[in-house]
């Protein structure tokens, strides 16, 4: 098994050991914390996710977000694992699909949808002091990475996670890219002048 994976495994058992509570609370002081940072709170559109499970809680942000005026995509998951992209319209308007995600049910607005947003919130598993993120080893998202890149886009590249999911080194891959920003429960940190 590689270092990676072995990473991963440990890293999602920590979080399935984690209450509905301490989600809940996580979510709250996240949301708060993600506003901090100039990135996001000053972005006309960001680019998110629909936390699930015991995932670092996104739905508080969303909200938060959206009840500002933010445009906020979010993610549906191709068959091919890329990603196309759709507004969000509230909760209400998330619904149920392959692999326990939620998505939204409005109009698709293809996977270069992406290149409009200035703030790109990624999800993850853990991210190091150089901001290198490990993913949950889809690919997804490192196809999105690819897509910014080759278009020239540099929006905020900003990862969701817990207090003690900061590391000091994960596992790198040459196709990884390092994030600007993690935010966490106990506040946003920078890798990058962003």
């Amino acid at each position: 098994m590689s270092a990676k994976a072995l990473l991963r495994r440990e890293l999602l058992a920590a979080r399935r050991l984690l209450t509905a509570e301490d989600v809940e609370l996580a979510a709250t002081a996240l949301a708060r914390r993600a506003l901090e940072l100039p990135e996001i709170a000053e972005a006309a559109t960001v680019a998110a996710y629909v936390s699930v499970g015991r995932e670092p809680g996104t739905r508080a942000l969303l909200d938060a977000l959206r009840s500002r005026g933010v445009r906020v995509l979010l993610p549906v998951l191709l068959a091919d694992n890329d990603l196309d992209w759709a507004p969000y319209e509230g909760a209400e308007s998330l619904r149920k699909a392959g692999r326990g995600l939620l998505e939204p049910a409005g109009k698709r607005l293809g996977p270069d949808a992406v290149l409009a947003a200035e703030a790109v919130l990624l999800p993850g598993l853990a991210v190091d002091t150089r901001g290198m993120r490990l993913g949950r080893g889809g690919g997804s998202y490192d196809r999105v990475l690819a897509r910014l890149a080759a278009a020239g886009a540099h929006p905020a590249l900003i990862v969701l996670l817990y207090d003690d999911e900061v590391a000091a080194r994960v596992p790198e891959e040459p196709h990884d890219h390092p994030v600007d920003a993690v935010v966490t429960p106990a506040g946003p940190r920078r890798f990058s002048d962003g």
